[in-house]
């Protein structure tokens, strides 16, 4: 009988062989021929998934937000609930936003792939959409979190989130940029001051 494969499985899979590639080699290595040895298939197999190499290579750059997106939208409804003591959703907050940094090898894997779909997409407008979505959808839901915590009374009266939204991201893409140099600890320990800059004394 057969084997049955699951079309989707299969592209996400050789997504992944994609991002290994990338994380190794650089994304100039993620040819077709590169990727489908790194997932174990043959060439013709890739093909039968995607029309061609850049196909794959948009499909992969959103599957990596869609896996970034899923894992934040999992603390939303504990961040938005009005109900949530201070202390969980401070929490919770860290735990959020620290899905946006490279804290473990997994995140700072996805940090290294990430950063060169988005530097390959200043040249390269199917790439470009991709990262315009992610960028607009984080900054929506940071500025959410910032609004949920406004509305439960945890942030200082006088802030601008509309700055603040923006000053918080910019924090989260520039120790993303320092993987490598800074640990986990220290990137820990500067998100936490800083929002511990945007909160009204208990």
């Amino acid at each position: 009988m057969p084997k049955i494969v699951d079309p989707e499985a299969r592209r996400l899979e050789i997504a992944e062989a994609v991002f290994r590639v990338i994380q190794r080699d650089g994304l100039a290595q993620a040819s077709l021929r590169s990727v489908a040895e790194e997932a174990g298939l043959a060439i013709g197999s890739v093909r039968h998934y995607f029309g061609g190499h850049d196909e794959l290579i948009v499909f992969a750059m959103r599957a990596l937000g869609d896996r970034l997106e899923a894992r934040l939208a999992e603390h939303i409804p504990v961040l938005l609930d009005p109900a949530t003591p201070r202390s969980r959703r401070q929490s919770a907050t860290e735990a959020f936003l620290g899905e946006l940094l490279p804290l473990t090898e997994q995140t700072r894997a996805e940090a290294d792939v990430w950063l060169a779909f988005s530097a390959a997409a200043k040249n390269r407008p199917d790439l470009a959409e991709e990262a315009t979505r992610m960028y607009d959808g984080v900054r929506f839901l940071v500025r959410r979190v910032l609004e949920g915590a406004n509305e439960a009374g945890g942030l200082l009266g006088d802030l601008d989130l509309n700055v603040e939204t923006e000053r918080l991201a910019a924090l989260l893409d520039g120790l993303a940029l320092s993987a490598g140099r800074t640990s986990p600890e220290l990137m820990r320990t500067v998100l936490r001051r800083h929002l511990e800059s945007l909160r009204r004394p208990e």
